[in-house]
This record gives C-alpha cells, structure tokens and sequence, in this order.
C-alpha cells in the first residue's frame, strides 16, 4: 500500500533560514532568563534585608521602651520617696511652730473643783469650759467667758454649735440621755463624757485616741480633746484613726495661727477637696455620693456613706470587707476604720482588688515594721517591683497607660478605678 505524504503547512515551514532564525533567539532568551534571576535574587536580597532592619528596629523600639518603662518606675520610686520627705518636713515644721506646752494635772482636787462649779450655774459651768482650753479664744477674756456663760445657759440645744472641736448636734443625736438633760454637752463631755468615751466629734475617736497618748493621759487625767488641742495636734497626734495629721499637712493646707489640722479640714479643707488619710480619696467619693462634694466628706461617709456600702477609695469596698471578715460586725467598728486599726495588721484584703498575700510575698522585707500593706503600695510599694495580685505586672500595665502617672495613681488604682476593664 503506497504511503500518502503529507503536505506542510506554511506555518510548518523548515527551511534552513527558519531553523536558523529560531537559534538565533535562543542566546537572547536565556540572557533575559537569566537577567529576570539576577533581579530576583537582588530583590530577595533586598526584601531579607529590609525584614531584617525592620526586626532590628522592632527589638531597638522594645528594648526602649523597657528602658523607658524601668527608668518611669525608678522616677516614681523617687517620687514616692520625696513625697514621704515631704510629710516629715511638713510634720515636722508644723510641731515646731507649735512650741512646747505645760500640760496641767487634772487630778482629784481639780476634778471635784469642776464639779463645784457645774453646781454654781452658767458662770461656773462657763469656768469649766475656760479652764479645759478648749474653746477657740478671741483676744478678749472676758468677752469670751461671757459667751461661754451663755452658751452654758443654752443647755442641750442641738442649734448651738460651740466654738470648739465639739459637734453639739451630733452628739445629742447620738445620746438621748444627755438631750433629756439640763447640762451643755460640752461641758458634760469635760466633767465626765470622756471618761465615758463618749466622742465630742464624729471625727475625733476618744478611747482610740485615749490608747494613743495613754501614758500622758494617765499621767494628768485630761479629757483626749484637750490634751489634743494643748498638746496632741502640734506634735503630730491624729485625732481619729481616718485622720492622718502628716498626711493632711503634706498638702499644704493653709492654717491659721494656732489652728490644728482637724479644725482647718472642718473649716475649710474639706471644701477645698484635701484628703484627710491615704485611703480617703474625696474625688472617688463625690462621685458616689454628690451631695458630699465640697463639704468635710469624710464625715458624710462614717455617718451616711459606710452604712450606704459607699467606697472610700477605689481600693477599699467597705460592704465586701463586712461581708468576708463577719468579725468585723461583731467589733461594731466602721469597715475602715477596722481596717485601718485591726484589718490590716492581720493580713486581711481590704478589697478583691488587692491581692494583701501575694503582696506581702513579693514586697518581702521591703515593707517597714508595722505598716499598712495597702498604704505602702500607695505610698511606693507599687513602684518597688512588688505585685499587688498575681499576673498583675505593674512595668507592663505602666508601660500600657503611661498616662496614668500624671494623673497620680499607681496601676492597681487605675485598673479598680475601671472596675478590672
């Protein structure tokens, strides 16, 4: 069978001047191929080292940071350090304007002397008063015990207000008996109130501070108001355990001549929003309750706000501290005031926010004999590498929200503020 031969196509061409057109291409093609690999591996070159600047800068910026966060820390350190100078010197200053004075010797003679001249009326209830020292003094005697005399004819009249660190209205609410009387207030708080540990203020604690100065109180028979308005304010003695003298001076309050710091906190720091103790914050508390602001708050907290479950401070939650620690109700103490007394020396949290164990643990021997763990964190602890809650790392949270140091508060503050979010 013949075979049939089939016929090229014009496109099928193989010429020699074909073959050798196509051959001629060949060289081109691979100097572009190889071209195209030389640029690839440049621009792999290229992208390696770009990724490779990029993690330097990325480890340079991390490494930064770090150093800028533990140099933040160390700076805060040292603020905190300054801040604790400064209430010594201002503690310090305030004792030494306040010169050395004799305490008198309240003793039986002087006691029954009192007690004769309760009996003689307003004018010898007035020389009660003029011989304890408590009454704020203008400079005219006998202006000032005919007022005293006229106070004294007053009797339990809750609209009077004595011009003393005696809250006369307060006291009648909480002393029936005293209302159903004919004696002043203060002038039963003098001949015998204080041995009943009655208060003459809601913000000055009579067996507290009694247990405070035990020794001189012992020694002269005073009543704790007027060895604290003599004696007690100018060398530093708090008047209530929510009142902190040095750390009340430390903000610099304006005091008049002779005035002690609770009476200028009544008067006027309250108003101006001073803290009377490092776990009173009033911002904090105003925010709670408004109708507070601008007043001595920490009185509307023992009286209406602790009852209330009020907070004192983002760190403190008085109805979570109660409802832990049932030994609490069983004092009759105000939740902080528990705290601030008996709490904190036992090791007991004084909010789920502060971890009191965990900080105990990393603060070790940091932590000065005696103090209140809480404070201490506030005061510089958190700034000491110590943790207030386990996986709560102060560098890392500081190193976040480095915003937080100019508003003043240490990171756990910050976090309870925001309620843990």
């Amino acid at each position: 069978m013949a075979r049939t031969r089939r016929r090229l196509t014009p496109t099928e061409d193989t010429s020699p001047e074909v073959s050798d057109a196509a051959d001629d291409n060949v060289p081109a093609l691979l100097a572009k191929a190889h071209a195209v690999a030389l640029r690839t591996a440049k621009l792999r070159r290229d992208f390696d080292a770009a990724h490779r600047l990029a993690h330097e800068a990325q480890v340079r910026e991390a490494l930064t940071r770090t150093e800028l966060t533990l140099a933040l820390g160390e700076s805060l350190a040292e603020r905190a350090e300054m801040a604790r100078r400064v209430r010594e010197h201002a503690l310090a200053a305030y004792a030494a304007r306040g010169g050395a004075i004799k305490l008198r010797r309240h003793n039986r003679i002087s006691q029954v002397l009192d007690k004769m001249l309760v009996r003689l009326g307003s004018v010898g209830q007035a020389l009660v008063i003029a011989r304890s020292g408590v009454w704020r003094r203008t400079t005219r005697p006998l202006f000032d015990l005919r007022h005293m005399a006229a106070y004294a004819r007053r009797g339990p009249d809750p609209s009077v207000s004595p011009p003393a660190l005696f809250d006369q209205a307060w006291r009648l609410a909480h002393s029936p008996d005293l209302a159903a009387s004919r004696m002043a207030p203060l002038v039963h708080y003098l001949v015998a109130g204080f041995r009943e540990h009655r208060d003459p203020h809601p913000l000055f604690a009579e067996a507290w501070y009694a247990r405070q100065n035990a020794y001189e109180l012992a020694a002269t028979s005073l009543s704790g108001l007027e060895h604290y308005v003599r004696a007690g304010a100018a060398r530093g003695s708090s008047p209530h355990p929510l009142f902190d003298v040095a750390h009340y001076l430390a903000q610099g309050p304006a005091l008049a001549h002779g005035e002690d710091p609770l009476s200028h906190y009544l008067r006027e720091g309250g108003r101006l929003g001073l803290s009377p103790h490092p776990l009173f914050d009033p911002a904090w508390y105003a925010e709670q309750a408004p109708e507070a602001a601008g007043s001595p708050s920490l009185v509307h907290y023992l009286e209406a706000g602790s009852p209330a479950g009020l907070s004192p401070h983002p760190l403190f939650e008085p109805a979570w501290y109660a409802k832990t620690y049932p030994q609490v109700a069983e004092s009759g103490l105000e939740p902080l005031v528990h705290y601030v007394t008996i709490g904190a020396f036992e090791h007991r949290a004084p909010s789920p926010w502060f971890d009191v164990v965990h900080y105990l643990a990393t603060r070790a021997e940091g932590l000065p004999p005696g103090a209140n763990p809480l404070i201490d964190y506030l005061q510089g602890g958190a700034w000491a590498g110590s943790e207030a809650r386990p996986g709560f790392p102060t560098s890392a949270y500081l190193a976040a929200r480095p915003d937080l140091v100019r508003a003043g508060l240490t990171p756990l503050e910050h976090w309870a503020r925001r309620r843990g979010r």
